[in-house]
């Protein structure tokens, strides 16, 4: 007696419990306390459901290797300067090498010394005509172009968790794709600036001693470099294009912020983007403010002049902004890319599927239909065939559907139309594991046991048929849960907690209904 009672009340907690679970996923939830629905976790509709955005997206590997390789022949060239060994140009050539054209024979071998010093990561250089080329490692290639994926799908989550979206699906396919799964989304064209915003970050100085429009009739000066300043009139549409002569020597970047927040302006009472430096770019920005005081500093992002403003003073703290005519909107996503970082390399769409909410509430209708119908029907057929039994297993059929819900809004788990079919799947399961118990206590009844050992024997010598069989499929879930997609994901999860839940109420749920019959009522004959 004492072992049904605490089978009850075992039964009767997870019960309570994923009922206190479920209900804040349900419209009910409206009704409930405050902290009820607020705390307790909700069961997430998937993008098949509530419809949204699927992206595939294509990583730059290769500009990636140009970018670095850019970087690099910067970095050269800056250094070749310091040391006052005597060159002619430094440039990169191709994907990967940098080209080091010399004046004098003597600057070969202080050339070569300081590649092999400083930059081992290049091979031998090829010679021919005073010309240095250094290629990158073939290993360095394949580093950098991992490397830029890996990190184009951190940036990429962080941009869309500060975006805030719910339960998104962001991972990697194959060597150089990226897929994004964002749910419920609202403004697919603002996510779409989000993700796609490489965010690249420069200061440079502005190049004072030639007019712009004069250099673009007679020449670029060695040097330096044209780029624009692109304002955007909301009330023409027109978008109006400024050109500045800038250095190429970038003084300071984005990786050295620290963070990134929109501010308003007192004055005119217009949104900016306040940002703050790290120890090491707060340094780096107060000497370059100190040593050119009285010039102008642009702040480049992606190439488009922000702001040139000209420095009055040196300026500590590591303090700076971007202003420029924002909207509070593209403020707002412009500190979120720039906190989130730069992306390594562009990103290409090459798939971009919307899914309209219409679509998820047909879906979601079709499967409550579908789960509807086929519970009516296995419910009346195991109360016409197994008469009381057949109860029994109805009753034990609605706990393993009420715990598996409770079980996965627990998990805050996405429930997607794969996820539906695992439900459907489970219910069969449920039955199935109920069928073989029943079949197994009818032999052992018609073998002339008593109502007890009958039901004894029956869960005795059914026990591992439906263990082997729910091991199997488990196994599978998880297979398919390593291996699968999103929607594929959720099938497998809903399947693995079904499959879990269903051990635990055809084992232990209907077998504490037949001792009760058993033990307390004792009856004489089972109807099953």
């Amino acid at each position: 007696m004492k072992s049904i009672f605490w089978r009850l009340v075992l039964l009767g907690g997870f019960t309570l419990m994923a009922v206190i679970l479920f209900l804040p996923s349900t419209p009910l939830s409206n009704r409930l306390p405050s902290f009820w629905a607020d705390t307790v976790p909700k069961i997430v509709l998937g993008l098949d459901l509530q419809g949204g955005m699927h992206l595939v997206l294509d990583v730059d590997r290769d500009k990636a290797v140009e970018n670095f390789t850019q970087r690099l022949t910067n970095n050269v060239e800056t250094l070749l300067r310091k040391k006052g060994i005597p060159f002619e140009s430094v440039e990169r050539e191709g994907e990967s090498a940098v080209s080091i054209t010399y004046t004098v024979e003597d600057a070969k071998a202080r050339i070569t010394g300081l590649m092999a010093d400083e930059f081992p990561i290049f091979g031998s250089p090829s010679v021919a005509e005073r010309r240095l080329l250094y290629s990158l490692e073939t290993s360095e290639v394949t580093r950098i172009k991992d490397w830029a994926a890996t990190q184009a799908l951190e940036t990429i989550r962080n941009r869309i968790d500060k975006f805030g979206v719910t339960e998104p699906v962001i991972q990697r396919q194959g060597q150089r794709e990226i897929v994004i799964q964002l749910p419920g989304l609202k403004d697919p064209e603002r996510a779409l600036a989000l993700i796609g915003k490489t965010a690249v970050l420069e200061f440079r100085l502005v190049d004072e001693d030639d007019d712009p429009f004069e250099a673009l009739a007679r020449g670029i000066p060695f040097g330096s470099e044209i780029l624009y300043q692109k304002r955007y009139d909301r009330a023409t549409g027109i978008v109006e294009e400024t050109p500045y002569l800038v250095k190429k020597e970038t003084l300071l970047t984005g990786d050295l912020l620290s963070d990134a927040r929109v501010a308003f302006d007192t004055q005119f009472n217009e949104p900016y983007v306040a940002l703050t430096f790290n120890s090491t770019g707060a340094r780096i920005f107060e000497r370059i403010t100190a040593q050119n005081v009285g010039r102008r500093l642009a702040i480049i992002l992606d190439g488009n002049i922000h702001s040139a403003p000209v420095i009055r003073e040196r300026i500590g703290g590591g303090r700076a902004s971007i202003s420029g005519g924002f909207a509070y909107e593209e403020a707002t996503d412009l500190a979120i890319v720039l906190r989130a970082g730069a992306l390594p390399a562009p990103v290409n769409i090459i798939q971009n599927v919307t899914v309209g909410p219409t679509l998820g509430l047909d879906s979601i209708e079709a499967g409550i239909n579908a789960v509807i119908l086929g519970g009516i029907l296995v419910l009346v057929f195991m109360l016409y065939y197994y008469r009381v039994s057949g109860l029994i297993a109805d009753i034990a059929l609605a706990l393993n559907l009420l715990m598996l819900l409770g079980a996965m809004a627990w998990f805050n788990a996405t429930l997607t139309l794969p996820g539906i079919a695992g439900i459907i799947l489970i219910m069969g399961m449920g039955v199935d594991s109920n069928v073989l118990i029943f079949e197994r206590i009818k032999e052992e009844l018609r073998a002339g046991r008593t109502p007890r050992s009958a039901v004894d024997a029956g869960y005795d010598r059914a026990w591992w048929t439906i263990i082997d069989s729910h091991v199997t499929t488990l196994i599978t879930a998880a297979v398919l849960f390593q291996f699968g997609s999103g929607p594929i994901k959720g099938f497998a999860v809903t399947l693995s907690l079904g499959i879990l839940i269903n051990l635990f109420t055809a084992l232990v749920g209907t077998k504490v209904a037949f001792d009760i019959q058993n033990l307390k009522l004792r009856v004489r004959r089972l109807s099953i």
